[in-house]
């Protein structure tokens, strides 16, 4: 059996995980939006594991919208398996600062209304 087969790819390009996640409801919505990042975030639950910095290609549905927003992100936030205070596990990304990013931040930031400001523990703070 040769070595060989066992050698990473070294040349082949870094692609983006493409990740889906459709959230159905306000209270969901509110658990995973993160309005601390600079252009906001989302959370998406996810057993795969994931660094800081690590480049994440989001297809988000909202609440009752049919569109489907895809996002360029990028991983700013990991809860890993076996977190405390019954954290589920996933990653954060942060939107990007061009307009998808602020488009989909300010349809999440109009969808939740005053309930931004609630205290509620999320799935990440």
């Amino acid at each position: 059996m040769s070595d060989l087969a066992l050698e990473p790819m070294h040349n082949a390009p870094n692609r983006p995980s493409v990740l889906s996640l459709a959230i159905k409801e306000k209270a969901a919505l509110f658990a995973a939006y993160m309005p601390f990042l600079k252009n906001g975030g989302i959370f998406v639950p996810t057993n795969k594991a994931y660094r800081l910095g690590d480049e994440i290609y989001l297809i988000l549905t909202l609440l009752d919208d049919p569109a489907k927003y895809p996002i360029a992100g990028k991983v700013a936030w990991v809860t890993p398996a076996g977190a405390g205070n019954n954290k589920s596990q996933g990653i954060g990304v942060h939107f990007p600062s061009d307009e998808s990013g602020t488009r989909i931040r300010l349809r999440i930031e109009d969808a939740l209304g005053a309930a931004i400001r609630s205290s509620r523990p999320t799935h990440t703070i």
